[in-house]
């Protein structure tokens, strides 16, 4: 019997990670969750900090294929950030959100958004392997700008000393998602009020050069700006 990687393991795997309300939402296929982490830009981490919780945004990457449970969810911050530290070994949640659309029913209450969202529930593991912070590292800014780590210098001691990553497996995870136009009352369609939904994307613009900027601009941020974004 073949057992399939945990990568590719059904969401919600756990009691906490199982949708409750809004279970007609629910995806179940986690290469659903994988395709929302490549479009997403930014997660927000959830962490208690002494006496209160605290939600920060954050630049990510994921390697599917790395050490943790059904993959890894990689952050970073400052080694002197208060956050970075009581997030170390504790539990976190981090949310990733890509808003697609604005739904107008014939109802305040039908009013909607389309949207994918996921979950993510585990405990943040401090990377202190130098091989994998540094991969860590180059995932983070090859998610903004694929091809971009290739491009630039090695990182400095200094530079590397002064930055911490943060995994968190894949593994505890589920996600929503929303699309199309409003679910309304067939009183409301028979009222003649107009209904129906406006599609959002992101569009990147044209690159603006550094103002000491003396090469052109280069192919992988090409590729960025003219992509979807």
């Amino acid at each position: 019997m073949t057992t399939a990687p945990a990568s590719l393991a059904p969401l919600s795997p756990t009691p906490r990670t199982t949708v409750g309300r809004g279970r007609n939402r629910a995806v179940d296929d986690r290469a659903d969750l994988h395709r929302l982490l490549e479009d997403a830009l930014v997660a927000h981490l959830g962490v208690a900090v002494g006496d209160h919780p605290l939600v920060l945004p954050t630049a990510f990457a994921v390697d599917l294929d790395g050490p943790d449970a059904g993959g890894s969810l990689y952050v970073h911050g400052s080694v002197a950030a208060g956050w970075v530290h009581a997030a170390a070994g504790a539990t976190v949640c981090v949310t990733i959100t890509e808003l697609d659309g604005l739904v107008a029913g014939r109802s305040a209450f039908h009013h909607s958004m389309n949207y994918r969202s996921a979950v993510v529930i585990g405990e943040a593991r401090l990377v202190a392997d130098p091989t994998e912070r540094e991969r860590a590292l180059a995932l983070i800014v090859d998610h903004m700008i694929p091809g971009r780590a290739a491009t630039l210098r090695p990182s400095t001691r200094k530079e590397l000393a002064a930055t911490a990553v943060l995994a968190v497996p894949l593994h505890e995870a589920s996600m929503k998602a929303r699309a199309g136009g409003p679910v309304d009352e067939p009183e409301d369609v028979a009222a003649g009020v107009w209904g129906g939904h406006i599609p959002l994307r992101r569009v990147p613009a044209a690159p603006v050069p550094d103002e000491d900027a003396v090469v052109p601009v280069p192919r992988d941020v090409l590729a960025r700006a003219v992509s979807r974004g």
